[in-house]
């Protein structure tokens, strides 16, 4: 098996889901409790916010960077951001190691064409939405991608993921107006869902949208399973 580095961290609630994700997955492959090469390399979510909010996202991409290299001198092979919003500065990153990061646009991308689907709708931090590293690279993969448009829409969903679901809290309310988001861009046409916040996987399932949801989480993972069994 091939040696894979996660960047966790962003947050830590999420990076479990890597973390439980990849070793069951790998234990499922062989039959018993086989467990992959794994490394981990966590950062500290309270900088990586301060940064964002002070607009220093080079000081993250550095953070970013150092975690590689670091789980490269361990051992890794390659390694994955274990969130969305820190494939601001992918490029950034990516030119500055000799070995490949997984990028979570790429693989969701892919897994969505297997469906035969070509318009999705995406919400995530932000970041993610407002800007365009995320839908721009879906797009150059022959996907149509809707993106909440209005501010207030955005900040909404931007506070429920900072202020509730990094924390581990599930809020009624807050569950309820991320579906009605959701609901209005699946009546603008979107066939499937893209859940590009690591953290709205712990909120919503499956059973909540008529349309097919599409968990960044779990595809990434998987997408590190496939790395570590080519070996």
């Amino acid at each position: 098996m091939k040696t894979l580095g996660l960047i966790g961290g962003t947050s830590w609630h999420s990076t479990i889901e890597y973390y439980s994700a990849i070793n069951q997955s790998v234990n499922d492959y062989f039959g018993n409790n086989t467990n992959p090469p794994l490394l981990v390399y966590t950062l500290n979510q309270a900088e990586v916010h301060r940064f964002q909010i002070e607009n220093k996202w080079d000081s993250i991409a550095h953070m970013l960077t150092q975690g590689a290299k670091s789980l490269r001198k361990a051992g890794a092979e390659a390694v994955m951001f274990c969130a969305n919003t820190p494939h601001k500065v992918y490029n950034q990153v990516q030119e500055q190691l000799d070995f490949k990061v997984i990028h979570i646009a790429d693989v969701t991308a892919h897994a969505i064409q297997k469906k035969s689907i070509k318009k999705v709708c995406f919400i995530g931090t932000k970041y993610s939405m407002q800007e365009t590293f995320i839908s721009q690279r879906l797009e150059e993969n022959g996907l149509d991608v809707l993106v909440p448009e209005s501010e207030s829409v955005i900040n909404e969903l931007h506070r429920i993921i900072i202020e509730e679901l990094t924390y581990g809290e599930i809020k009624e309310e807050s569950k309820a107006y991320v579906i009605s988001v959701l609901n209005s861009l699946i009546d603008k046409g979107a066939e499937g869902v893209i859940l590009g916040c690591t953290e709205f996987p712990l909120m919503i399932f499956k059973d909540d949208l008529n349309v097919p949801i599409f968990d960044t989480t779990k595809i990434h993972a998987m997408s590190g399973v496939n790395f570590i069994l080519k070996g």
